[in-house]
């Protein structure tokens, strides 16, 4: 079973900047983009060194009426605190980036982001270059494939190729993204892997076990 690729879903058109841009010109960009956070790409390649996010311009606001001398006892509110009072990428931006690949599959991007607690991560291929983005709506959009695409994929993918079975061994039933399996299998061992199989493909929601079978192969009589 393959899932779907970061390429599958990642956007390419990618709003970046450089280390020396300012940090009004990064809020206009947000702002006017309608994105969270942008890369920060070195000057002759685009390489990403760092990602300047909304959350690290509002560092600026936190601290500015900060008067307590006192230094923090968590590097997080260190390095937040010397963030407010940055005014380049340079300054602002965490690094080094997290990132990900554009073969990584949904799953792995879905759980880089969960994480590293962001809303997107740039896509770089093998030598760190920018080859897109993707955001946690990008990756959401695997629950809009059509039910038919999804009920065609588990029948092929999961029935035929994973279980060598007969494209009717079951009945595969699909609503808003809700499978209900049904029918009686030879083995139990099918039995279980189907169910198992069918949640893992790409856009279900959940799958209902409906499924019988006539011989309990997960048991070993010893002698």
């Amino acid at each position: 079973m393959k899932h779907r690729t970061v390429r599958n879903v990642m956007s390419t058109d990618v709003v970046t900047v450089q280390a020396d841009a300012s940090a009004k010109d990064i809020a206009q960009l947000l702002d006017s983009h309608r994105i969270a956070g942008v890369p920060v790409v070195a000057e002759n390649r685009d390489v990403v060194v760092g990602v300047v996010t909304e959350t690290d311009l509002l560092h600026k606001i936190t601290y500015q009426d900060e008067t307590d001398d006192w230094p923090r006892l968590l590097r997080r509110h260190r390095v937040d605190r010397e963030k407010a009072h940055g005014v380049t990428a340079r300054e602002l931006m965490t690094t080094p980036a997290v990132t990900i690949r554009p073969d990584a599959s949904v799953v792995e991007a879905a759980a880089a982001l969960e994480r590293a607690g962001v809303k997107r991560l740039p896509v770089v291929d093998g030598v760190g270059e920018l080859v897109g983005i993707v955001s946690r709506s990008d990756l959401v959009k695997v629950f809009l494939r059509p039910d038919q695409q999804i009920q065609a994929e588990i029948v092929e993918d999961v029935l035929q190729q994973a279980l060598l079975l007969p494209a009717d061994a079951c009945t595969v039933e699909i609503a808003q993204g809700v499978v209900t399996l049904k029918g009686h299998l030879d083995r139990r061992s099918d039995a279980v892997l189907a169910v198992a199989l069918a949640r893992r493909v790409d856009g279900v929601i959940r799958v209902v076990d409906r499924l019988g079978y006539l011989n309990d192969d997960t048991r070993y009589v010893y002698a």
